[in-house]
Protein backbone atom coordinates (compact mmCIF):
# COMPACT_ATOMS: atom_id res chain seq x y z
CA UNK A 1 0.00 0.00 0.00
CA UNK A 2 2.28 3.12 -1.29
CA UNK A 3 1.86 6.01 1.10
CA UNK A 4 3.27 9.09 0.09
CA UNK A 5 3.39 12.34 1.93
CA UNK A 6 4.28 15.75 0.35
CA UNK A 7 5.06 18.59 2.31
CA UNK A 8 4.22 22.21 1.22
CA UNK A 9 4.85 25.93 1.59
CA UNK A 10 1.36 27.10 2.94
CA UNK A 11 -0.63 29.42 0.14
CA UNK A 12 -1.87 27.60 -2.69
CA UNK A 13 -5.74 27.65 -3.62
CA UNK A 14 -7.61 24.60 -2.34
CA UNK A 15 -8.21 23.90 -6.34
CA UNK A 16 -3.92 23.60 -6.38
CA UNK A 17 -4.10 21.43 -3.89
CA UNK A 18 -6.42 19.65 -5.11
CA UNK A 19 -4.85 18.74 -7.99
CA UNK A 20 -1.76 18.37 -6.75
CA UNK A 21 -3.09 15.27 -4.73
CA UNK A 22 -4.57 14.06 -7.93
CA UNK A 23 -1.60 14.86 -9.77
CA UNK A 24 0.44 12.79 -7.32
CA UNK A 25 -2.26 9.69 -7.41
CA UNK A 26 -2.36 9.77 -10.78
CA UNK A 27 1.66 9.11 -10.74
CA UNK A 28 1.85 6.68 -8.47
CA UNK A 29 -0.64 4.63 -10.12
CA UNK A 30 1.25 4.64 -13.54
CA UNK A 31 4.88 4.17 -11.30
CA UNK A 32 3.59 1.16 -9.55
CA UNK A 33 1.52 -2.38 -9.48
CA UNK A 34 -1.36 -1.07 -7.20
CA UNK A 35 -5.02 -0.86 -6.73
CA UNK A 36 -5.96 2.88 -6.89
CA UNK A 37 -7.87 2.45 -3.07
CA UNK A 38 -4.30 1.22 -1.85
CA UNK A 39 -2.89 4.76 -2.19
CA UNK A 40 -2.49 6.93 0.54
CA UNK A 41 -1.63 10.63 -0.51
CA UNK A 42 -1.13 13.50 3.13
CA UNK A 43 -0.87 16.93 2.25
CA UNK A 44 1.61 18.55 4.56
CA UNK A 45 0.90 22.66 4.66
CA UNK A 46 3.62 24.68 6.49
CA UNK A 47 3.36 28.08 7.31
CA UNK A 48 5.94 30.16 5.26
CA UNK A 49 7.10 31.40 8.66
CA UNK A 50 7.92 28.08 9.75
CA UNK A 51 9.90 26.93 6.53
CA UNK A 52 13.66 28.26 5.77
CA UNK A 53 16.35 27.31 3.12
CA UNK A 54 20.01 29.25 3.12
CA UNK A 55 18.60 31.04 6.01
CA UNK A 56 16.16 32.50 4.48
CA UNK A 57 12.18 31.57 5.16
CA UNK A 58 9.84 31.74 2.54
CA UNK A 59 7.61 34.48 4.01
CA UNK A 60 10.92 36.57 3.63
CA UNK A 61 11.42 35.24 0.13
CA UNK A 62 8.01 36.42 -0.60
CA UNK A 63 8.81 40.14 0.18
CA UNK A 64 11.55 40.36 -2.15
CA UNK A 65 11.19 41.80 -5.20
CA UNK A 66 10.60 39.34 -8.35
CA UNK A 67 14.25 38.99 -10.43
CA UNK A 68 13.13 38.90 -14.21
CA UNK A 69 15.68 38.31 -17.10
CA UNK A 70 15.44 39.96 -19.90
CA UNK A 71 15.62 38.05 -22.57
CA UNK A 72 19.19 37.81 -24.37
CA UNK A 73 19.84 39.53 -27.55
CA UNK A 74 23.29 38.69 -29.58
CA UNK A 75 25.50 41.40 -29.35
CA UNK A 76 26.22 43.57 -32.29
CA UNK A 77 28.54 41.80 -34.08
CA UNK A 78 32.46 43.88 -33.85
CA UNK A 79 35.22 43.94 -36.13
CA UNK A 80 38.76 43.03 -34.39
CA UNK A 81 40.96 46.07 -34.32
CA UNK A 82 43.36 46.74 -37.38
CA UNK A 83 46.74 45.90 -37.03
CA UNK A 84 48.75 49.30 -37.25
CA UNK A 85 50.38 48.38 -40.62
CA UNK A 86 47.22 47.89 -42.13
CA UNK A 87 46.19 51.63 -40.78
CA UNK A 88 49.22 52.98 -42.04
CA UNK A 89 51.16 53.41 -39.02
CA UNK A 90 54.17 51.16 -38.97
CA UNK A 91 55.58 49.98 -35.67
CA UNK A 92 59.04 51.15 -35.22
CA UNK A 93 61.59 47.98 -35.66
Amino acid sequence: MPHIAVTIGAGRSPRQLRTLLHEVHAAVLRSVDTRPEHVRVVLHEVPRTHWSTADTTLAELDQEPVRRTEPTTPAEPTTPAEPAEAAGEREPS
